[in-house]
């Protein structure tokens, strides 16, 4: 395995599981800690997935550069460009209508409870197939 293999494995695996942990672990939690309201809870939710947005951006943008310095087969560039393209429909297409609500929940409005929010989970899982994916033909590769 080159070595932009093995950074690319490595930073996949570990955007797998920043999205486990945060997005089916974390958030569904911290609505459940003594005391958190749903106010605080949005806040704290923002915070949170703007840092993973974040350093989801990252790692795809060095994953890209990983490869790009290994041959990697087509399998794992479709893999992990579909990882990409649903990282991008979440920041561009969900996360918008999630920070409308939360921006009206957090100011006091009652906002009706938004369908994007499932929309979001979705596409999680779907960047959690792909992601796994990507990173098991990495590893055989």
């Amino acid at each position: 395995m080159s070595t932009g293999s093995a950074v690319a494995t490595a930073l996949t695996f570990v955007w797998l599981g920043m999205v486990l942990a945060i997005s089916f672990v974390e958030a569904p939690l911290k609505f459940r800690a003594p005391g958190v309201t749903l106010q605080i809870g949005l806040g704290i939710g923002r915070l949170v997935f703007r840092a993973l947005n974040s350093a989801e951006v990252l790692m795809a943008a060095a994953i890209g550069v990983a490869l790009a310095l290994s041959s990697p087969t087509v399998a794992v560039i479709v893999a992990l460009a579909v990882a990409v393209g649903v990282l991008i429909v979440q920041l561009v297409g969900v996360r918008p209508r999630l920070t409308r609500r939360s921006d009206a929940v957090l100011t006091g409005q009652n906002a009706p409870r938004s369908h994007a929010h499932y929309v979001y989970v979705a596409l999680e899982v779907a960047k959690i197939v792909a992601l796994t994916v990507g990173g098991i033909l990495l590893l055989s590769s």
